[in-house]
């Protein structure tokens, strides 16, 4: 197959893993969920075509192992992530996994001086769980047993899902790789975002990922009747909250590259006629220098408690999730640019404002990322999109990287 059919497969194949869904009529794949066992099933099948050996990790990775001319050797990995958020697009995430096997099957049957793993995580986006990057904390050795205690929305724990799928909790430590026998990591993604498309350029070189703090939060005050409770004598746990959450946009705006999300809403007791008693809400900050980050969320846990105080409301504030903002291997990343300038393509680096399992991967092994142009930049929605020929565009630079990797290590890896 030549680069065009290679591009035109890893889309068909990301169209038939979207039908694999918790949700009718949508696109909705979490952690573990019923549906990954056919998107298991597809995985093993298209690896199996292509010689690869293929395993599954006790935090449910599905790996397909494409040997190198020394058995046993060092790895180059390639991956990205196959759960998805909710009611979402075909090519966050699986589109990483096609291009990785694009790029064996563009290999035309030659082995290289060290091992190819197409890596298919598990778990990303921390929508069943609240906490993201499962999958590649389990690669790289930093799963904190502490999360197989986390509850989803039905009670299930971390621990009952991987027990319901047929894998083992006990199985997680044997899912780290041993860094001194892994040579980089490689993930191909796509933008979520409109930079790429403003250029018109296909592709672009991540030169790093974004740092996140996610919080979760509640107001607490009285619930009471929306009729006879006069406004002066209200407890109302939302007003707070709607104050709050415009404090927190207000700054947010205020810093170039600053972002503050929330995404989680719930009143309590939710109904039209009874003022809110509780409103639970998660808060998710995001920037490329962690300084600036920690800055605002001091800032705005900080008018959190006045809010509070002045409104006579209870306050709870925590932190979810944590994750530092992380470079890329520079070394990587200027064999993408080579790559790039020897098919004649332009040269864009950017900063990735979406958190993905290159910036897991990134303290464990050298890693960088590829960006494929998102029409409309768009994203986390059913209209996601690839023009096909950005997709043939990744799988020709895609093989050239490999080459220059080649290269580098044709006296072994």
């Amino acid at each position: 197959m030549d680069s065009k059919d290679l591009a035109g497969q890893a889309i068909s194949r990301c169209r038939v893993l979207s039908g694999f869904s918790e949700e009718k009529g949508k696109l909705t794949r979490t952690f573990l969920s019923p549906p990954m066992r056919e998107v298991h099933a597809a995985l093993a099948s298209w690896m199996g075509e292509l010689g690869m050996e293929v395993r599954v990790d006790g935090v449910g990775n599905v790996i397909g192992r494409y040997e190198g001319t020394k058995p046993g050797g060092k790895t180059f990995l390639i991956g990205s992530h196959v759960d998805t958020v909710k009611d979402a697009g075909k090519y966050d995430g699986p589109l990483g996994v096609m291009l990785g096997l694009a790029l064996v099957k563009g290999l035309q049957g030659r082995r290289l001086p060290f091992a190819l793993e197409v890596v298919a995580f598990s778990e990303e986006e921390g929508v069943r769980y609240g906490v993201p990057f499962l999958g590649s904390k389990a690669v790289t050795g930093t799963f904190d047993p502490a999360l197989l205690k986390l509850k989803d929305s039905d009670g299930s724990t971390v621990a009952d899902a991987i027990r319901v799928f047929g894998l083992d909790p006990a199985w997680i430590p044997q899912a780290a790789y041993d860094r001194d026998k892994v040579l980089g990591y490689l993930e191909f993604h796509i933008e979520q975002g409109p930079v790429l498309e403003s250029l018109k350029y296909p592709l672009g070189i991540v030169e790093a990922i974004v740092g996140q703090t996610r919080l979760d939060v509640a107001f607490r005050g009285k619930a009471g009747h929306a009729g006879t409770t006069p406004m002066n004598l209200r407890r109302d746990a939302l007003a707070g909250a709607a104050e709050w959450m415009t404090l927190a946009e207000r700054e947010a705006r205020g810093e170039a590259g600053l972002v503050a999300t929330v995404g989680i809403i719930q009143a309590l007791p939710g109904a039209a006629n009874v003022i809110p008693g509780e409103v639970r809400l998660s808060l998710d900050v995001r920037h490329q220098y962690d300084e600036v980050r920690e800055r605002l969320v001091a800032y705005i846990a900080t008018r959190a408690q006045q809010v509070a105080q002045r409104r006579d409301l209870e306050l709870a504030l925590s932190t979810r999730y944590e994750q530092p903002a992380v470079p890329c291997d520079e070394e990587l990343s200027y064999l993408l640019e080579d790559s790039l300038e020897t098919l004649e393509f332009p040269i864009h680096r950017l900063v990735s404002g979406a958190g993905h399992d290159a910036m897991i991967m990134a303290p464990f092994c050298p890693s960088t990322m590829l960006f494929l142009r998102s029409p409309e930049g768009l994203s986390h929605h059913p209209d996601e999109a690839v023009w096909p020929q950005d997709v043939e565009a990744a799988v020709r630079v895609g093989l050239e990287f490999l080459r220059r990797l080649e290269a580098k290590y044709a006296d072994g890896a």
